[in-house]
């Protein structure tokens, strides 16, 4: 029969997971830790070691209640968080704490382009952002802070590349996991062959330095056997290269062509879709690598997008978040009822969601507009989930102007989306129905397909999520609302950024902060 394991590492737990050959989730492991610690304001640093202990700890357990599943194991995957960073030494141990994708430090130097390159980020005006983007890597960064260490590193690998290294002992990771500040060329899927491309100057890295690729659904290696006693894992159990947790979403859900937009409630909120042509939704922003071999996830991201359901909960839902503890419900379905006591447009309320501004939007910040006295904190939850959903919405206008496409429905995963509520309201504002697979576990799904396709259980891809992918529920517009959608979008949210870019510059100005 045959059974997938996968390694799913998030920013703030590790789960590991059991698929069958349908998309069954058999069971899981999860184990949480701290999201990251910071030495100063703005890093966010983890000690390595959490990773892997983490591995260790959820795959042994999982094992101890399903001995007789771990003896069918086909194949295990890894896919992780994305733009996590660890160096390692010739030996393979890490030389300092990973630098997580939430890290804001940046190098003070500015990057060394030629003449031509110059010319032509000025001219299609992006210099401003390549220069963002050279202070934002984390290798400019070391080289300048910490040259002790980066004369010491041997690799500097991604997080999904470290967790392979472990479980295989090869610098192997799949192309579909090469989303980051680092010298991809994200057209041809590969580290750049031409030794003077400006990749290699913008991110500071040598080529000898970076792992072997591969594509997804290929076996690189087995568990050996003290790695086996570590993790419980079978000794000889082949390892599957899947990709990124976001690219494991979208082929998790089924997303696997222009038709389709996903939508990812997470940390940072995404909208993608899955295409066989490369374009770039935003100049010099390409899309990221599908774990659909040789397809591309053109994607727009809302940083810290669902980080606000967070801080919400956080500073105000102290109620919902004892009792989803003592009852086992997540803290977004109870916030449900919050949701139903405001209408559609909150009573005029509207969040433009930029805490972290885009690469097009440079000078943007957070903006909460229209408060009234009759607002209250049941408003505001709603106003975030709408103004989430707006940026979304804007994100994905792009990618079907650029794309030349029309996406005709709606796939969700992330924590928004076990609220039906949320997924209703998702369905209203997008004007498109809203697809929900049988698990909420979509990234994990996403790895076991490759599992199965890997291990030729099924000849290919679309066979895989033929079988193993089901939409359990689908959501429809209500058209009542879509009329009230349409009008704030365009009449009102469209026009945020432009009305407040000049006080934003202003803001950056007078106080010395970039604010990202």
């Amino acid at each position: 029969m045959g059974v997938a394991l996968v390694i799913d590492c998030g920013t703030q737990s590790l789960r590991a997971l059991l698929f069958d050959k349908k998309g069954k989730l058999l069971d899981k492991e999860k184990v949480e830790f701290e999201p990251y610690f910071s030495l100063k304001p703005g890093w966010a640093e983890q000690n390595v070691n959490v990773y892997w202990e983490a591995l260790c700890k959820a795959t042994k357990t999982l094992k101890y209640r399903n001995q007789k599943l771990f003896e069918k194991l086909l194949g295990v995957s890894v896919t992780t968080q994305r733009d996590t960073v660890v160096v390692v030494d010739e030996a393979g141990k890490p030389l300092r704490p990973a630098i997580l994708w939430l890290d804001q430090r940046k190098a003070k130097n500015v990057v060394s382009l030629k003449f031509k390159d110059k010319l032509l980020f000025s001219v299609v005006r992006m210099k401003e952002t390549v220069e963002r983007i050279y202070k934002k890597t984390r290798a400019n960064w070391l080289k300048e802070n910490e040259p002790e260490i980066w004369r010491k590193v041997h690799k500097y690998l991604l997080l999904s590349g470290y967790l392979i290294y472990k479980l295989t002992g090869e610098y192997v990771d799949s192309k579909a996991s090469q989303i980051g500040h680092i010298p991809f060329d994200y057209k041809k899927q590969n580290w750049p062959e031409n030794d003077k491309s400006f990749r290699w100057r913008v991110f500071g890295v040598k080529r000898e330095m970076l792992p072997k690729l591969a594509e997804p659904c290929t076996e690189i290696g087995q568990i050996g056997r003290k790695i086996s006693e570590e993790t419980g894992i079978p000794e000889g159990t082949p390892v599957i290269l899947s990709g990124s947790d976001k690219g494991c979403e979208t082929l998790g859900t089924g997303c696997v062509d222009e038709k389709c937009a996903s939508l990812s409630f997470g940390t940072t909120a995404t909208v993608q879709t899955t295409s066989a042509r490369y374009f770039e939704p935003i100049l010099f922003m390409p899309p990221y690598p599908a774990v659909y071999p040789g397809y591309y996830n053109p994607e727009i991201e809302i940083f810290r997008g669902y980080w606000l359901i967070s801080w919400f909960k956080k500073e105000f839902g102290f109620i919902e978040i004892e009792k989803s503890k003592k009852v086992g419900i997540p803290a977004e379905v109870l916030l449900d009822h919050l949701l139903d006591e405001v209408p559609a447009g909150s009573h005029g309320l509207i969040l433009h969601p930029m805490w972290t501004p885009g690469l097009d939007m440079p000078n943007a910040r957070g903006a909460i507009i229209g408060f009234s006295d009759v607002h209250t904190r049941a408003h505001i939850y709603r106003a975030i989930i709408e103004g989430i959903n707006y940026a979304l919405r804007d994100g994905l206008e792009r990618i079907e102007k650029k794309g030349k496409v029309k996406v005709k429905r709606l796939t969700v995963s992330g924590g928004g989306s076990q609220s039906d509520k949320i997924c209703q309201i998702t369905a209203n504002m997008f004007n498109l129905p809203v697809c929900k697979v049988q698990t909420h576990e979509t990234s994990g799904l996403g790895a076991a397909i490759c599992v199965f396709t890997g291990r030729k259980y099924y000849a290919s891809i679309e066979e895989a999520v033929k079988e193993m992918v089901r939409y359990v529920k689908v959501y429809e517009p209500n058209p009542e609302e879509v009329r009230v959608y349409e009008r704030l979008y365009y009449e009102v949210y469209k026009k945020v950024y432009s009305s407040l870019k000049r006080i934003y510059v202003k803001i950056k100005e007078v106080t010395q902060c970039e604010g990202d």
